[in-house]
């Protein structure tokens, strides 16, 4: 296709977008390091004194690795990825039952959520976000006509979410299964369904919630710890009591880069769904600031890809490039909330900064799209052919 918009600035534009890049960068600058001060002590107390820096080596591999996968994932057209859409969803729910299958599936304190590779673990829900994302995307241009028919559009959207749904919460990954249901509701509203019907799903969603956590004795009892955590600081409550104490010790600037006490085996899972906790004890509220505006940055710059891409009348691309900004605002927004005693404990890590290689990796696989959407985006304007 050619697109020529007559703009006589459109030639000087860079092949990128800058201020997008740059968060991303420091995002996982500041990352590495906080990943290395928080699991120091964890580190020496698994692998020995001389294996301080394991999970920092780890994390330093899975991030080579999530890059030169987003390497491969940028030369691929954005077309390719609509046209194999369907594919990407079967492979994901493929994973999402192999993992359930015991002697493929790997359990780590009670929940099957990992397949074993040998050298590493791979974690199937993190790349269905995204696999989602592309799905939703696919089904919403496609169906765009019929979307808000119950019987052509809405219903068949329906049971896919419930069976994806159903998978995860095998496992059980409870966190992975709202924030795709709630990606896959907002790809509805971006997409244009009717608001009677994403009040319902808005509606149907909270029921839902509600009924797994109220049915689920460990949901109930983090929901109970969440809301006073003071009342059993050594029980339900000890993680997020901890977590609140490293906020209050850190203050305005913090105790200092390698400072944390909490760190030191009194926070649980430190280096990664509490990172952010160490985080504010040893750089203080301008530190975490800081971290907050870059996360802000990323999300208003991928919704303005998205924005752009809808405008040169790509509707594809434009709601892969939103729904990714609002998964990793959602997730870090999540993650941030549960460290800071705003949301419920959840095991979702904070995107790009958080110890795990199967998160890392497919968020920057997705970043990858993102900045391809963004590419093809600046050819257009160009006037280039894609």
């Amino acid at each position: 296709m050619n697109y020529q918009i007559d703009n006589p600035n459109t030639n000087s534009m860079p092949d990128f977008d800058q201020v997008l890049v740059w968060s991303v960068l420091l995002l996982l600058s500041i990352g590495l390091v906080m990943v290395y001060s928080a699991s120091i002590a964890i580190a020496e107390a698994q692998f020995g004194a001389n294996n301080s820096g394991h999970y920092l080596i780890r994390h330093v591999i899975y991030l080579a690795l999530g890059m030169l996968l987003g390497l491969a994932a940028f030369q691929v057209p954005v077309h390719l990825w609509q046209k194999y859409a369907i594919f990407l969803f079967l492979i994901g729910m493929l994973l999402l039952v192999l993992v359930l299958i015991p002697g493929i599936g790997r359990e780590v304190n009670g929940s099957q959520r990992w397949i074993s590779l040998y050298v590493v673990n791979l974690q199937p829900s993190e790349f269905m976000k995204l696999f989602m994302i592309i799905y939703a995307a696919d089904y919403v241009v496609r169906k765009a006509a019929h979307l808000n028919s119950f019987y052509k559009g809405f219903l068949p959207f329906l049971v896919i979410i419930g069976a994806v749904g159903f998978l995860l919460l095998r496992q059980p990954d409870f966190g992975a299964a709202v924030v795709i249901t709630a990606l896959m509701i907002a790809i509805l509203f971006l997409g244009g369904i009717h608001l009677k019907i994403f009040a319902g799903l808005l509606g149907l969603m909270a029921g839902g919630m509600f009924v797994l956590i109220y049915v689920a004795n460990y949901r109930l009892d983090r929901i109970v710890g969440f809301m006073d955590p003071w009342a059993d600081p050594l029980g339900k409550g000890y993680q997020l009591s901890h977590a609140l104490i490293a906020f209050g010790r850190g203050e305005w600037l913090g105790v200092g880069l390698g400072g944390s006490i909490e760190k030191l085996f009194y926070l649980p899972e430190a280096h990664t769904d509490f990172l952010l906790a160490v985080l504010a004890e040893e750089l203080g509220f301008v530190g975490v600031a800081t971290v907050v505006i870059l996360f802000a940055i990323l999300v208003v710059r991928a919704l303005a890809i998205g924005r752009q891409a809808a405008k040169l009348e790509c509707h594809f691309a434009a709601l892969v490039a939103q729904g990714i900004g609002l998964w990793i605002g959602m997730q870090a927004l999540i993650n941030m909330g549960v460290n800071m005693g705003v949301l419920p404990t959840k095991g979702l890590t904070l995107p790009l900064m958080s110890f795990g290689g199967s998160s890392i990796t497919a968020v920057c696989f997705a970043l990858a799209i993102l900045m391809r959407i963004d590419w093809e985006n600046r050819q257009r304007l160009r006037g280039a052919s894609i």
